[in-house]
């Protein structure tokens, strides 16, 4: 990876809730940033600057934004939803061929999706784990602290890991791992949770103090550990994500993993959590559920294996989208009891 003298020439790819709060963070560093993203958020930036309030106070930050990428980066974050990474890659690939180029996405298509429009060599997995949200033009929450995780989701070149390493953890702590695909499977298993909020409005922390809610949660995830497990599928620990722990719990005990399920998202920070489905509904725009627990659904489905309850959210949240109208908690647990 190339620097210009003392900095690094970034290009934000997405200007959302991740590629806003990072890439801010990152100018606020002194790094040379661009972030590129739509109309309006570009405008707001550019005319008051980009604000970030949440867990490190509320700051203006001066940071350059774009609609388009118009010049060669030194790096590259890719944060946009995972059904526009293939459009977003062809519309960057004349600035970026030789560049590295880290995938945010949530789900475990993203890496892929990537190289096939820019080469296994240049992609750069990435796994993010933080909330933020983007409801407000120029403006991004950070909502509770955490971490990136990246790693070469093909094999390449190891020591550009350390260097893009060193320059986002300028702005979020950030660990190399040896099998980024590992992490991307396990973030989608704590991701299943995020479909709830996408159908209620409610955030993590509400749905945290229900019950009920935190039973079907369990649920969710119970499907999403069984059917990774039956095909193969590895999972490993990530920075706060215990999976061996989480595995003990959701084999042994219901009320265990549920009290537990509900500690930690009861625990997420004072600001409310929508999580990124909810987002993408209130800023009426497409989800990625196909890509979260529709992976489930599928790979059950190709196993021959039941999955009722993410099979549910699935359908739920594409009628949310469809009909631009949330459900009441009752509506959805009736919706499941008959999944079920």
């Amino acid at each position: 990876m190339k620097n210009s003298p003392g900095k690094t020439r970034i290009a934000i790819i997405g200007a959302g809730a991740v590629g806003s709060l990072i890439g801010g963070l990152l100018s606020r560093e002194g790094e040379d940033v661009t972030l590129i993203g739509r109309k309006a958020h570009v405008d707001s930036i550019n005319r008051r600057g980009l604000i970030i309030d949440g867990v490190l106070g509320e700051m203006l930050v001066n940071v350059k934004a774009k609609e388009h990428l118009d010049f060669k980066p030194d790096l590259v974050l890719l944060a946009v939803k995972t059904q526009d990474v293939k459009a977003a890659a062809q519309e960057i690939k004349p600035y970026v061929l030789g560049v590295p180029v880290v995938t945010m996405q949530n789900g475990v298509r993203s890496d892929d999706l990537a190289a096939d429009v820019l080469g296994e060599e240049n992609i750069v997995g990435g796994v993010v784990l933080l909330a933020s949200t983007f409801l407000e033009e120029g403006k991004v929450s950070y909502s509770s602290k955490g971490r990136l995780v990246i790693g070469n989701p093909y094999g390449y070149d190891g020591k550009r890991l350390e260097s893009i390493a060193s320059v986002l953890d300028k702005a979020v702590p950030t660990r190399i791992v040896n099998d980024i695909r590992c992490a991307h499977w396990t973030k989608l298993i704590v991701n299943l949770n995020n479909a709830i909020p996408a159908i209620t409005g409610l955030s993590i922390q509400e749905i945290g103090s229900e019950p009920e809610l935190r039973r079907l949660c369990f649920f969710l995830i119970k499907e999403g550990l069984d059917v990774t497990k039956l095909s193969g599928i590895r999972l490993c620990n990530l920075p706060g994500i215990p999976i061996g722990i989480l595995k003990i719990l959701f084999n042994i005990s219901t009320p265990a993993a549920t009290f537990v399920l509900g500690h930690l998202m009861r625990s997420m920070g004072v600001l409310p959590v929508p999580g990124s489905t909810l987002q993408s509904i209130k800023r009426g725009k497409v989800t990625e559920i196909d890509y979260l627990n529709g992976e489930i659904v599928a790979l059950g489905r190709k196993l021959g294996i039941s999955t009722p309850y993410n099979a549910a959210v699935v359908h739920m949240v594409h009628q949310v989208e469809t009909q631009r109208k949330l459900l009441t908690v009752d509506e959805l647990l009736s919706g499941i009891a008959k999944a079920a």
